[in-house]
């Protein structure tokens, strides 16, 4: 699990990138099957999965990306940051056990509405399994001080 991590519009910088690594577990996708209701029997059970071209269970490519959710909700910006948008490029299949390495990198900043503008990266490996860019909102530093009761 990360830790928690706030940095403000005011903390970043073009290049900087947080990572997470994940091993999928059999238990992960059992679980996201019921949170989402896609009870495809790719993800669920090995003998349909056998005959695929897969030739084994895959993880949801939505599981996935929800890795990515995670770096930006808790560290890079993390509390306190908006999804605005999210564009995904799925290239390979997840199999119950790899590592998945997220990498958010900032792209972009700007100014107005205070938008940071995220390269997404998932890899097994050397292999790029998913790929997209995020827009999020981020917090001022000013703005969170004004909210402040103390203040």
């Amino acid at each position: 699990m990360l830790t928690l991590q706030t940095l403000y519009f005011e903390d970043l910088s073009v290049g900087q990138s947080e990572c997470l690594i994940k091993t999928v577990n059999s238990s992960d996708v059992v679980g996201f099957a019921e949170v989402s209701g896609d009870r495809n029997p790719i993800h669920l059970s090995e003998h349909f999965a056998a005959r695929t071209p897969f030739r084994t269970r895959i993880a949801h490519g939505l599981y996935t990306a929800s890795l990515i959710s995670a770096v930006l909700g808790t560290r890079l910006p993390g509390p306190g940051a908006i999804y605005l948008s999210q564009t995904l490029n799925f290239r390979a299949p997840v199999r119950i056990g790899d590592d998945v390495t997220v990498t958010v990198t900032v792209a972009e900043l700007m100014e107005k509405g205070n938008r940071a503008r995220l390269d997404c990266k998932c890899a097994v490996g050397e292999t790029v399994v998913l790929e997209g860019e995020a827009v999020v909102k981020v917090p001022l530093r000013s703005d969170t001080e004004s909210d402040d009761p103390r203040a």
